[in-house]
């Protein structure tokens, strides 16, 4: 294979890892601003979800700082040509969903929103496209993602019961 051939595939990947942290960066970011606006629209007697959610928007902001250092030291795309699209736009209808909700639908709106970067997070690792240090971090992270899903998740079908 000829060496500009060569780049030019090193290129393609490099690029398109990228888009998959710039993704991933922006569906965390989407998901600290949903869990806020949920935390500012909770009632007193759910206040024990304003905890959990400020927890979850916390290990979202930790997220994107992780995932900001792997894409410092990979070229930045002027054009986004973003990988999962719209998968991030669910969180921010979820944002426009909450407000003086029962415990149930507040749960259920969340869920939906986990439900999207949880895809977003296996779309990134089913890619194949990430180096394996970013691996490591994105695959512990979804763990972490997947936690909160289930941990939702479990608190709404107890809503519902």
């Amino acid at each position: 294979m000829r060496a500009e051939n060569k780049l030019k595939i090193k290129m393609s990947t490099s690029e398109k890892t990228t888009g998959i942290i710039e993704d991933l960066i922006e569906i965390n970011n989407d998901r600290v601003a949903g869990f806020e606006k949920a935390i500012e629209d909770i009632n007193d007697e759910n206040i024990d979800l304003k905890t959990l959610f400020e927890g979850y928007a916390q290990q979202s902001r930790k997220n994107v700082q992780e995932l900001a250092a792997i894409a410092g030291s990979a070229p930045h795309l002027e054009d986004d040509k973003s990988v999962s699209g719209a998968l991030h736009r669910v969180w921010i209808d979820v944002k426009s969903l909450f407000g003086g909700s029962d415990r149930a639908s507040i749960l259920s709106e969340a869920e939906r929103g986990e439900d999207a970067i949880k895809k977003a997070y296996h779309d990134a690792l089913a890619d194949n496209q990430l180096p394996f240090d970013a691996v490591e971090i994105v695959n512990r992270q979804s763990q972490d993602i997947n936690a909160a899903h289930d941990r939702i998740k479990a608190l709404r079908d107890t809503a519902k019961a």
